[in-house]
């Protein structure tokens, strides 16, 4: 089930979502470059400092499970000491997919804020809806739609040159 949103919604709240999703947005567009699909994320504390960023290495580490959101909650959860991060945040450029939402709410988040809707795999509230699911044990928070066009202008040309490509 998602919860009020309406303490993340005022114009300073706003202004702090822009400024992480921008720091996403540049791990994202490294993994780009480095030839995996462009997502980044970030995970801060509530005092509002970094425990934790990553970039999609799925491709790079041949690794299935190498998403961002699931490599920085990792990062995140040893820094901080604990897997309960539920006074942290997470930004990422695109909605998480469901073994990422699954991941986001085994943590326990605090609240979750991602750029592009993912019509066809997010499963926070796009294609699926995990987290209002009877089988999801936590509250999340989430907020959809921030720096959204830019988010998936990255998406959309990554994936153009991809297929001019091959």
């Amino acid at each position: 089930m998602l919860a009020t949103l309406a303490p993340y919604l005022t114009p300073e709240a706003y202004v702090e979502h822009c400024r992480w999703l921008d720091r996403a947005l540049i791990l994202a567009r490294e993994a780009g470059a480095a030839g995996d699909v462009p997502v980044g994320a970030v995970v801060v504390n509530q005092e509002g400092t970094v425990l934790a960023e990553a970039a999609n290495r799925k491709q790079r580490d041949g690794n299935p499970i190498a998403h961002a959101e699931i490599l920085a909650l990792q990062t995140a959860s040893r820094v901080s000491g604990s897997w309960h991060l539920e006074t942290c945040r997470l930004y990422v450029t695109l909605e998480p997919c469901p073994m990422c939402a699954g991941a986001v709410l085994q943590a326990r988040l605090g609240l979750l804020v991602y750029g592009a809707a993912d019509p066809k795999a997010g499963a926070i509230q796009t294609a699926l809806a995990i987290p209002q699911s009877p089988a999801s044990h936590h509250v999340l928070k989430a907020l959809g739609g921030i720096r959204e066009r830019e988010c998936q202008d990255l998406l959309r040309s990554w994936f153009v040159e991809r297929r001019e490509k091959q």
